[in-house]
């Protein structure tokens, strides 16, 4: 891995050593973790930064791991866990994921740290679009998004500290709008395949596709759509595109008719459980988005991870390379592509980046 930006403070030694047990032992294999507990948290009239207000926000959740509280009764092991656009909690829950972070002995053993995990706004269980108001839902954008998250975990569950933020993707963006907002708030942030920078470039010009293919579909109707309209498919086309990887995608498809059955697969994927309006939405959401100006009130140790092959934030722009220099206890590593990479998705293989998690959890030890 390469790695660039000034280094953590240096980690108790107990930490280190706990640490080392883990790069020698750990990761062997997917280790067991307790049964998800599910809760919904509900705020009252929501004021979006627009100013439209929802008399109900629906946010719905799960943890694992019992919070630990000092002997002032504030809670100091809790790590907040942030998915990607259109995606949801349970998303985390697989063997490549959940399997590599969460069991005795790994980084977020949830024995020992209580995990938070939203669905966002606008997402999976949370209150969203197609719950009702269809294209009269408020706009929301990623500062409110944020803005519900620190309600569920301040209000809702009553943690005034996380020791821990992890972010994929939009959660990645927001784990960097929570740094900058909120610097007290956490010991240490981990963003995933995200850059802290306006969204530009092709990235910016893959959302206008997304958008544009659904608001300017005839069948869209002003969102009053009666079946899901051909837009949605023609967007989640651009989705699978634009998350994979060039090189993965040929060996596994290296003929024209494997490819279009790749794509199609992928597409009905995706297409279970989608909704225009959500989508349309959830994709549309990054226009507030620009953390940058902020970078030097971070005061989180923070190590930010990408992947060589991840198209959405190529390596050779140099952005993360300039901004991690702004960062006071900030770390840039960049994941050479490699046989388990898969471009954007990458982050769901834990193993790749988990020993990166492991020294920040250390070097941020108390």
């Amino acid at each position: 891995m390469k790695s660039q930006g000034k280094e953590s403070n240096p980690a108790a030694a107990v930490a280190l050593a706990l640490l080392g047990s883990f790069l020698l032992f750990g990761g062997a294999r997917a280790a067991n973790y307790p049964q998800p507990v599910q809760g919904d948290y509900v705020i009252r009239n929501f004021a979006f930064a627009g100013g439209e207000v929802l008399p109900e926000l629906k946010l719905h959740y799960f943890t694992l791991g019992n919070p630990t509280r000092d002997a002032s009764g504030r809670v100091t092991n809790a790590v907040l866990l942030l998915h990607g656009t259109s995606g949801k909690g349970t998303n985390f829950l697989t063997d490549g994921f959940a399997g590599e972070l969460f069991g005795t002995g790994q980084p977020l053993d949830a024995g020992r740290f209580y995990i938070i995990v939203p669905d966002n706004l606008g997402h999976g269980k949370s209150t969203k679009p197609s719950d009702g108001l269809r294209a009269k839902f408020p706009r929301y954008g990623y500062a409110d998004m944020v803005a519900a998250q620190r309600r569920l975990v301040t209000d809702g569950l009553g943690v005034r500290h996380l020791r821990l933020i992890v972010g994929t993707s939009m959660g990645g963006m927001h784990a960097w709008m929570w740094a900058v907002n909120e610097p007290d708030f956490m010991d240490a942030v981990l963003p995933l395949v995200c850059l802290p920078d306006q969204i530009a470039g092709r990235n910016r010009m893959e959302r206008r596709l997304i958008v544009d293919a659904i608001r300017n579909d005839p069948e869209w109707i002003g969102g009053d759509y009666a079946t899901q309209p051909q837009g949605l498919i023609t967007a989640l086309r651009m989705v699978v595109i634009g998350a994979g990887s060039v090189k993965r995608f040929y060996l596994e498809a290296p003929t024209q008719e494997a490819t279009d059955r790749l794509l199609d697969r992928q597409v009905q994927q995706r297409l279970q459980g989608a909704d225009a309006n959500d989508f349309l939405y959830a994709w549309e959401a990054s226009r507030d988005y620009d953390p940058g100006p902020g970078l030097g009130r971070i005061r989180a140790a923070v190590t930010a991870v990408n992947f060589q092959d991840d198209e959405r934030n190529p390596p050779e722009l140099g952005i993360m390379e300039r901004a991690i220099k702004r960062v006071a206890r900030g770390k840039y590593v960049l994941v050479p592509a490699g046989e388990r990479t898969r471009g954007h998705g990458s982050f769901y293989d834990a193993g790749l980046w988990k020993a990166e998690l492991a020294e920040l959890l250390a070097q941020t030890a108390r």
